[in-house]
């Protein structure tokens, strides 16, 4: 039972705010000593060695720079900017642009905190000053800004290519259809609401009759198509087989330096800052991983992960007891801890019994993906609705933000039990 008191203790810590990477490694040293003297630590430095030297991973900083160099040149700015005067005039139409928006920075960016900032700073004000509900419109921001965890190329998706042995091109491509289903049914959401209650979302009156709307569309297609491009080079390079996500990040973050300098926001000091926030978002999910590691070997040699799968196996409903168990802890755990630990601790205790049941591992995959981006919308420890209420006026209220993004989340938690209901509806099947 050693593994099993050593989990329960890691999670009290993290929930007690404990630093993450060192609450894996320290639980793990503690158990490991007592379970077995120091020299069960004696592969660690191999450990070590063998995530440092992952390509897989590799691509986790590419893509972390590509974001954080795009969200330096205003390129939300000149979205949200552009799509408010399309879709303005119609009721609702400032929280469609902010969704569509937010699927685009999803694509191209994938910095969840990045893009809740973003449109908290520009979109918010604007959709108060029209007299929208503090609730939707919070909601409206943290749900769309948090559709980089789904929307490839996302962080989560290489980190569960690798703790599952999946390829990452293979869950880019299984997700794009989620990523979609999710921004329709978050616009057929504000559609319905706006039709029975257009007070909650007024419809924006045009400022400038003198624009028309075949200028309006222009500049909105001018400042979509740059970051258009950067999406379909990237992702268009791993569907086709052109390069793998390792490359093909690499080029991404080319791209955006690129795309700095067509917006006119390059510089060296732009570069170098944008380096040094990669390294320490970089620095942080690499500590966790090797604390996670420590904590994953220690687990396994005290028998936790037998005892665990041996317990998963004797479930009620076999694989379909499984699935929701898994599914139910991964959202609950979700309330309190971040999705990289989930990833790297919850995730390989369920890998071998979901392989071991026949489930396939890429629906799988999609499944936890899906779970995991609620992680950020759920209170009390939401990061999305801490970016929010970061850079949100003093009149919108936490209790505000919370209220307005419960729809968006039945809509996340809809979505997850249409893929495991009728996963031949997003190109996948629940067993080999």
């Amino acid at each position: 039972m050693i593994g099993m008191i050593m989990f329960g203790v890691a999670l009290v810590m993290l929930m007690f705010g404990f630093p993450v990477a060192f609450t894996f490694g320290g639980v793990a040293l503690f158990f490991g000593i007592y379970a077995e003297g120091m020299d069960l630590f004696a592969f660690m430095p191999f450990r070590i060695m063998s995530v440092m030297q992952n390509t897989v991973l590799m691509a986790v900083p590419l893509f972390i720079f590509m974001g954080v160099v795009l969200q330096r040149t205003r390129l939300a700015e000149q979205l949200l900017t552009s799509m408010g005067r399309l879709f303005g005039g119609l009721p609702g139409g400032l929280a469609i642009s902010t969704i569509l928006v937010g699927a685009l920075l999803a694509a191209s960016t994938g910095v969840v905190g990045a893009s809740v900032v973003a449109m908290g700073l520009i979109s918010l004000p604007v959709m108060l000053a029209h007299k929208y509900d503090k609730r939707l419109a919070t909601g409206t921001i943290c749900a769309s800004g948090t559709l980089g965890q789904i929307v490839p190329p996302s962080i989560i998706l290489i980190i569960l290519g690798d703790v599952l042995g999946l390829p990452v091109g293979d869950l880019f491509k299984a997700a794009v259809m989620p990523g979609v289903v999710l921004i329709g049914l978050y616009i057929v959401y504000i559609l319905i609401l706006t039709r029975f209650k257009p007070e909650t979302a007024p419809a924006m009156p045009a400022q400038d009759e003198s624009v028309s709307r075949g200028k309006e569309i222009r500049d909105a297609l001018l400042a979509i198509i740059p970051p258009l491009a950067l999406i379909v080079i990237v992702l268009g390079s791993i569907f086709t087989g052109i390069a793998t996500p390792t490359e093909s990040s690499a080029l991404g973050g080319v791209g955006a330096v690129v795309l700095a300098i067509i917006y006119r926001q390059f510089s060296f000091k732009m570069v170098w800052d944008a380096a040094k926030d990669t390294v320490s978002v970089t620095a942080m999910v690499f500590a966790i991983l090797i604390g996670a590691t420590a904590f994953s070997m220690v687990f396994s040699y005290t028998g936790g992960d037998y005892l665990l799968e041996e317990w998963l196996m004797m479930l009620p409903g076999e694989q379909w007891g499984f699935i929701i168990l898994a599914m139910v802890v991964i959202l609950v755990l979700g309330f309190f801890i971040d999705f990289v630990e989930i990833s790297f601790i919850i995730v390989p205790i369920l890998a071998p019994v979901a392989e071991a049941m026949g489930i396939n591992m890429l629906w799988f995959a999609i499944l936890i993906a899906m779970n995991l981006q609620t992680s950020f919308l759920t209170p009390p420890f939401g990061f999305s609705l801490f970016y929010l209420k970061g850079v949100a006026p003093p009149e919108v209220r936490t209790t505000d933000i919370y209220k307005g993004i419960i729809p968006f989340i039945l809509i996340q938690i809809l979505v997850l039990a249409l893929i495991v209901i009728f996963p031949e509806w997003f190109g996948m099947s629940a067993t080999y």
